[in-house]
C-alpha cells in the first residue's frame, strides 16, 4: 500500500523523488521487519491482558512434564498476536500485485484459523487435545492441496491472465502437458540439478511441504521460545533465497532458476521475523503467553509455501531440521507403541517422551537448556542451508 502512496507521491513534484526509496524491497524489509516488531511489542501486553480476560488458558495433559503443570492456565492464542503484526505490517510494505505473497497470506491465515479452531476447542471444553486429529488433517488437506494446485501452473507465469491460460492448455492437452522447469526438484549443492515432477509430483510434494511443515512446528511448540526463534531464523533464510530467485541478476550469478516476483516474498519474511521478535519478548522463559496452535500451524504453513514458490523444499527440511527431526520423534514413537504392543501384547517407546524436547527434558535437561540448544542447532543448519547458494 505504502508502495504506491509513494509512486503517486513522487508523481506531484520532482521534489519528492526521495519517495524512491520505497522501491527498493531491501528497504521496504527492513521497515516491514521494524513494523512488525513495533505493534507486537506495544500490542503485547493489551492482547495478554484480553486472553487472561477472557480465561484462555493453556491446558495441560494430564500426562505432560510435572515441571510443565504450573504453567497451566497461562494465556494460550497468543499466536493472533503475530498474525495481527505480520498481517499488518505485510499489506502496508509489500506490492499488492504480486500474487506470491497474497497466496502465502492465504495459507498463513488459513492455517491460523484452524489453529484458532482448535485452540477455543481446547479452552472451551477443557479438552487438551481440541480438534480430531482427522477434522484437522482434512481442513489441512483441503488449504494445502488448493495452494499446491494453485502454484504449480503459477510459478513460472507473470499473471494470474496467464496462470489461467496455462491451466486450460494442460486440461485441453489431455493432462500431459509439461510444465516449465521452474517447476521442478531443485537439488542444493548442485549446479542446475532439477527434476521434473509434472502436475501430480508437482502438487503432491507441495502438499506434503505445506502441510508437512506445519504440523512439525506445531509438534516443536512445547516449551517456552523453543518453535518461535527456530521460525524466525529459517524465515529468514528463506526470505534471502526468494530474493535471489526473485532477482535476474543475482539467479543467473548463482546458478538459480529465475521466478518472477519471488523477491517480494522478503517482505514477507522480514514481517514475520520481526513478529516473532516481538512474540519472543512475551514468550521468553517464564513464558507469558503461548503462541498455541493458531500460530504454530500458520508459521509452519507460511514456511512450506515459501519453500515451494522459491523451489527450496530440500534446503528447507536441512535448515528446519529441528522441526523435521521433533516430527519424526512422534511418528516413530507412535509407530513403535504401536508395533511392539501388537507383536508383544506391550507398548514400547523408543524415547522418554516424544517429542524429542521432551526426551531431553526427561533426561535431565532444564527446559531452557533444550531451548537454546535447538536454537544453535537450527543457527549451524541454516547456516548449511545458505550455504548452497554458493557452493554449487
Amino acid at each position: 500500500m505504502l508502495l504506491n502512496l509513494a509512486a503517486w507521491l513522487q508523481g506531484l513534484s520532482p521534489e519528492l523523488g526521495f519517495f524512491r526509496v520505497f522501491q527498493y524491497i531491501t528497504f521496504r524489509a527492513v521497515m516491514a521487519a521494524m513494523t512488525a516488531l513495533i505493534i507486537g511489542v506495544a500490542a503485547g501486553p493489551w492482547v495478554i491482558r484480553k486472553l487472561t480476560e477472557l480465561k484462555i488458558g493453556q491446558p495441560v495433559r494430564g500426562y505432560a512434564m510435572e515441571t510443565h503443570l504450573s504453567k497451566s492456565g497461562t494465556p494460550t492464542m497468543g499466536g493472533v498476536l503475530i498474525l495481527l503484526s505480520i498481517a499488518i505490517s505485510t499489506l502496508l510494505w509489500f506490492d499488492w500485485s504480486n500474487r506470491f505473497v497474497w497466496i502465502v497470506l492465504v495459507v498463513t491465515f488459513g492455517f491460523g484459523a484452524i489453529g484458532w479452531v482448535d485452540d477455543w476447542r481446547k479452552v472451551v471444553n477443557k479438552d487438551p487435545e481440541g480438534m480430531r486429529s482427522r477434522e484437522k488433517y482434512f481442513w489441512q488437506s483441503l488449504i494445502g492441496l488448493a495452494a499446491a494446485f494453485y502454484l504449480v501452473f503459477s510459478i513460472s507465469e507473470g499473471s494470474n491472465a496467464k496462470v489461467w491460460e496455462l491451466f486450460v492448455n494442460w486440461v485441453s492437452s489431455g493432462f500431459t502437458l509439461d510444465l516449465p522447469p521452474a517447476t521442478g526438484l531443485t537439488v542444493p549443492f548442485f549446479k542446475e540439478v532439477s527434476y521434473p515432477l509434472g502436475v501430480a509430483g508437482f502438487v503432491i510434494l507441495s502438499y506434503l511441504v505445506i502441510v508437512g511443515a506445519s504440523n512439525a512446528v506445531n509438534l516443536t511448540d512445547g516449551l517456552d521460545g523453543l518453535a518461535i526463534m527456530p521460525v524466525i531464523m529459517v524465515g529468514s533464510a528463506l526470505g534471502v533465497f526468494a530474493y535471489v530467485t526473485g532477482s535476474i541478476s543475482f539467479s543467473r550469478y548463482l546458478l538459480f532458476t529465475h521466478i518472477p516476483g519471488t523477491a517480494e516474498l522478503l517482505i514477507f519474511c522480514a514481517a514475520m521475523a520481526g513478529a516473532g521478535l516481538a512474540f519472543l519478548w512475551f514468550n521468553a522463559h517464564p513464558a507469558q503467553v503461548f503462541m498455541g496452535d493458531v500460530g504454530a500451524l500458520a508459521l509452519g504453513g507460511a514456511l512450506g509455501t515459501i519453500a515451494v514458490i522459491t523451489r527450496q523444499e530440500i534446503v528447507l527440511a536441512i535448515m528446519g531440521g529441528i522441526f523435521v527431526v521433533e516430527a519424526l520423534s512422534v511418528m516413530l514413537q507412535v509407530s513403535w507403541f504401536k508395533y511392539t504392543k501388537r507383536r508383544y501384547g506391550e507398548g514400547r517407546r523408543l524415547l522418554k517422551m516424544a517429542p524429542l524436547h521432551h526426551h531431553f527434558e526427561k533426561s535431565g535437561w532444564a527446559e531452557t537448556q533444550v531451548v537454546v540448544r535447538f536454537w544453535i542447532i537450527t543457527m549451524l543448519l541454516c547456516l548449511v542451508g545458505l550455504s548452497s547458494l554458493k557452493l554449487r
